[in-house]
């Protein structure tokens, strides 16, 4: 598993990072399409208690294409769901605020919704 944002708290499926790491595109993972996904932008990040992390943000590339996944940046490697979509949490301040569904051909995200909620 990759590591690059871990608050002490947090399990070993977040990824851990120094603050002073030079921070390069890493692949997150890949499925049977050809489709892989990711690390690329990275920004520094503080959580309560003045926890610091590294967020990072998301690609799809598949042969020569690259898809920027917009205006989501995480602690976490996402979810392979099926063939075309994965499930990846938007972080800010170190923390997991929300969970999107990210579409493997546009790359663009839609909140997920969880049952009872707006």
């Amino acid at each position: 598993m990759l590591l690059f944002c871990r608050a002490k708290e947090r399990t070993n499926d977040h990824l851990a990072a120094s603050s002073g790491s030079s921070e390069s595109d890493s692949l997150v993972m890949t499925n049977d399409e050809g489709v892989e996904v990711w690390f690329t932008l990275a920004r520094q990040a503080r959580g309560p208690g003045g926890i610091r992390c590294v967020e990072r943000g998301l690609e799809i590339r598949r042969g020569d294409a690259r898809i920027k996944v917009p205006l989501l940046y995480t602690g976490a490697a996402p979810v392979l769901l099926n063939p075309s979509t994965m499930r990846a949490e938007l972080w800010n301040h170190c923390q997991p605020v929300d969970t999107y569904l990210v579409d493997l051909q546009s790359g663009r995200p839609v909140r997920q919704r969880v049952r009872g909620t707006p």
